[in-house]
């Protein structure tokens, strides 16, 4: 099993339980590809770099996981059409 981390910004114009499950969703996700999650870091509502489908500010959450190395190719796939999300990445953590 590798270490995994999920950076996902939510709109900042969802309600709250509408920003939960869309998290919870993406939770779903890794555990559905055989995940195990280790933590979830919310940062709560942060500005934007750079305007993104006009909107200026986004809530930032942050998911380590454990997976094999196939699982974040597909999670990726199925995140990148989620609605609510506006922008998210995965990376590999280095060991120490």
């Amino acid at each position: 099993m590798t270490k995994y981390e999920l950076a996902v910004v939510v709109s900042a114009k969802l309600e709250d339980d509408e920003r939960a499950k869309v998290v919870d969703k993406a939770k779903a996700l890794i555990e559905r590809f055989g995940g195990q999650i280790t933590n979830v870091d919310e940062w709560g509502k942060k500005r934007l770099a750079y305007e993104i489908q006009k909107m200026k500010e986004g809530f930032y959450y942050f998911i380590q996981f454990e997976a094999e190395t196939s699982a974040p190719a597909e999670i990726e796939s199925r995140i990148r059409i989620m609605d609510g999300v506006i922008r998210y990445l995965c990376v590999k953590q280095n060991e120490k």
